[in-house]
């Protein structure tokens, strides 16, 4: 493991002090921007003083850089699509506060009066935002590597649960990989239709027709019509790839 995973002292200390980060930053002044939420400088008025959000717009880049390298390196057989749906529920706002809250960045948060009131150490968007700040932080004390080991460790938890999944995840996404498909070679959009439902409304069964310039190309039945459909693009895949 990566010698940038050290423990860090808490950036405020307190009786009740979080866990420490794993990470030791040189410069601890860049920790406490990162920590600052704009409501605690705006509430002091001083021009010293500096909020996150700079650091939110790097921390996204950054992020955004990590995890698409990591996963284009992890899963080199994916599509385009399918690596974009798995980096979207990495770098989601809600998988970004569960990480944050694993390292109990609420905790560390400086915020202002109005959100202390306002529960503001258990918001998503906050938790989130202060990760990619923090995350920011790292890449401009020790660089991108320190910054991609924090990451991924942060992550690590949201990591082993899309490899859990499948395999490949991803993969099985057929409508997906069909509709790139159809743009490479036809340039246009393929169109599902339902064309029957049988059955009580607790078990219905769809029948979907997938359509390419008005031709079938594929069909398919399942209890829902999204299930339906991704086997019609599944069996439009077999087809086209013959």
């Amino acid at each position: 493991m990566p010698s940038v995973f050290m423990t860090m002292t808490p950036a405020f200390s307190a009786d009740s002090s979080p866990a420490p980060l794993k990470y030791q930053f040189t410069d601890k002044a860049l920790l406490v921007e990162a920590l600052t939420h704009k409501s605690h400088v705006n509430e002091r008025k001083s021009p010293d003083r500096k909020h996150n959000e700079r650091f939110e717009f790097l921390g996204d880049a950054v992020l955004s850089l990590i995890v698409s390298d990591h996963l284009a390196t992890r899963y080199p057989h994916l599509t385009e699509g399918a690596l974009s749906k798995l980096k979207a529920k990495l770098v989601s706002e809600t998988s970004l506060a569960d990480a944050a809250r694993r390292l109990d960045l609420g905790a560390r948060l400086r915020l202002g009066r109005g959100e202390e009131l306002s529960n503001g150490r258990e918001k998503a968007s906050l938790l989130a935002d202060a990760l990619e700040a923090v995350i920011a932080a790292v890449y401009l004390d020790g660089g991108l590597e320190a910054s991609r080991a924090f990451t991924l460790d942060a992550l690590a938890e949201e990591l082993r649960r899309i490899e859990s999944l499948e395999e490949n995840p991803g993969e099985g996404d057929y409508k997906t990989q069909f509709q790139e498909w159809c743009q490479r070679h036809h340039e246009l959009l393929p169109q599902y239709v339902t064309v029957r439902e049988t059955g009580p409304d607790h078990q219905k069964l769809f029948e979907v027709e997938v359509q390419v310039a008005g031709k079938v190309v594929g069909v398919g039945q399942g209890h829902s019509k999204k299930e339906a459909e991704q086997v019609a693009a599944q069996q439009a895949l077999e087809q086209v790839e013959r």
